[in-house]
């Protein structure tokens, strides 16, 4: 099917019934229709597996599947079966479930650096717990984080650094700070010129480079040096980097870290953890002043938690990080080899861990441009491919990745005509796509 044959008129207007009801159209920013070629916004109707199906019937190899929530793929069977098994015994109490429990023992058995967990159901509320142990431990005031990784949290203390600020006062903006992924010498000027201000060092441990040769180890010995807090953001590494995370890939502990996305499969399900001396200030065998530390009614809901441990055996047993960078390893490189075989490899570029790989679209001079993301993306549409990145899930198969490799040299071609013509806008379709983070709709 060629692009301009490729139409969508349910899913336009399953989009304007939307935007109609929801702010945005989304419930998240990075699903927006905004973020798709203008009319090509697919509207899901199911999945299963590595595929999706849309509201008009077709059907896609899915990449990034749930914003790299559904590692396993949609639907998993024994992710099901002990979802089914706690519904039919009940969701949510007065008390505390019996599944609480043995859903922390099986989370500390599978990060053993951490000494204690709390479950909450999304990843901002777990972030925003970590800064307020952190703050509330040292008693300063002030929040460092990482300037490379794109968010941590919808509330204020990160969103005020963002160009969508509104309704967020500067005083609260005031009190967070920034340092640069891999540069230990300006993260100590930090750190000194706000000495005896700073909480704590906040970031993803790794993303889409690995990290320099020691630089997590010496992020380490500043946070211990100047007293504050490490805190490591393993929303995207939990899992995809070891069943332990980045912390059990490298070897590096911090004092919180916080997880989620893959650890549910799809199931709402985060988790807070860390040191036993910071994690019980808020709980009731600590020293000092409480704190309130995430108190959520649906945070425990036992189904949840019973995929979270159906995903961490899962992951164990059958050794599914592993696999996950089998299968990113062989797009990559089938990717790249489609790219260079048609004379732009220079231009569609994929970078990151073969499990979470992301590409980037260059123009003729090699810089980022929306706009031949925007091409890029209608022609992997046409072809039966969703990827607003290439992460990969553990359902996709030999057969998928070929597919994948097919539509990717097929947008390649056109992308050599836009390049040659010094102008994508031909092949457009209507507006660009835009970023998540700007000030103006």
């Amino acid at each position: 099917m060629t692009v301009d044959d490729f139409q969508l008129p349910k899913s336009r207007a399953a989009n304007e019934r939307l935007h109609a009801l929801i702010p945005g159209g989304a419930h998240t920013y990075a699903k927006g229709d905004d973020q798709y070629p203008e009319h090509l916004a697919p509207v899901i109707s199911h999945g299963r597996g590595a595929h999706v199906w849309d509201v008009d019937g077709n059907r896609y190899v899915e990449y990034g599947s749930g914003l790299r929530s559904v590692s396993l793929g949609h639907a998993h069977p024994r992710v099901l079966e002990a979802v089914r098994r706690e519904l039919d015994r009940g969701s949510n109490f007065v008390r505390p479930s019996v599944v609480e429990v043995e859903a922390a023992e099986r989370f500390l058995a599978t990060v053993p650096t951490a000494e204690m967990v709390k479950f909450a159901k999304n990843g901002s509320d777990v972030t925003t717990a970590a800064v307020r142990l952190a703050r509330a431990a040292t008693g300063r005031p002030r929040v460092a984080i990482c300037a490379d990784h794109p968010f941590f949290s919808v509330d204020d203390w990160f969103i005020g650094t963002t160009p969508m600020d509104a309704g967020i006062p500067s005083a609260i903006t005031d009190l967070t700070v920034s340092f640069p992924y891999g540069d230990l010498a300006a993260t100590e000027e930090l750190l000194t010129r706000h000495r005896g201000e700073i909480a704590c060092l906040i970031l993803e441990p790794a993303g889409h480079t690995e990290p320099p040769p020691g630089y997590l180890a010496g992020l380490r010995e500043l946070a211990d040096r100047h007293g504050c807090v490490l805190i490591f953001d393993e929303m995207i590494t939990g899992l995809r980097w070891s069943e332990a995370g980045a912390q059990g890939l490298y070897g590096v502990v911090p004092d919180l870290s916080t997880f989620g996305k893959a650890l549910g499969n799809g199931f709402a399900v985060s988790a807070l953890a860390g040191r036993r001396d910071l994690m019980e200030r808020g709980g009731l065998r600590g020293d000092g002043d409480r704190v309130f530390l995430l108190s959520t009614t649906h945070g425990a809901e036992t189904h949840s938690l019973a995929a979270a441990m159906a995903v961490q055996a899962t992951y164990v047993e059958e050794g599914v990080t592993a696999r996950l960078h089998v299968l990113g390893e062989r797009l990559a490189a089938g990717v790249r080899e489609a790219a260079a075989a048609m004379g732009v490899g220079d231009h569609v570029v994929v970078r990151g861990r073969a499990s979470n790989l992301v590409f980037a679209t260059l123009d003729e001079n090699r810089q980022p441009s929306q706009r031949y993301r925007t091409l890029f993306l209608r022609q992997l549409l046409a072809g039966g491919v969703l990827a607003p990145s290439f992460v990969v899930s553990s359902a996709l198969d030999e057969a998928d990745i070929a597919h994948t490799v097919d539509a990717v040299a097929a947008a390649c071609a056109v992308y050599r005509k836009a390049l040659d013509a010094a102008d994508p806008t031909p092949w457009l379709g209507g507006r660009p796509v835009k970023p998540v983070f700007r000030r103006q709709a």
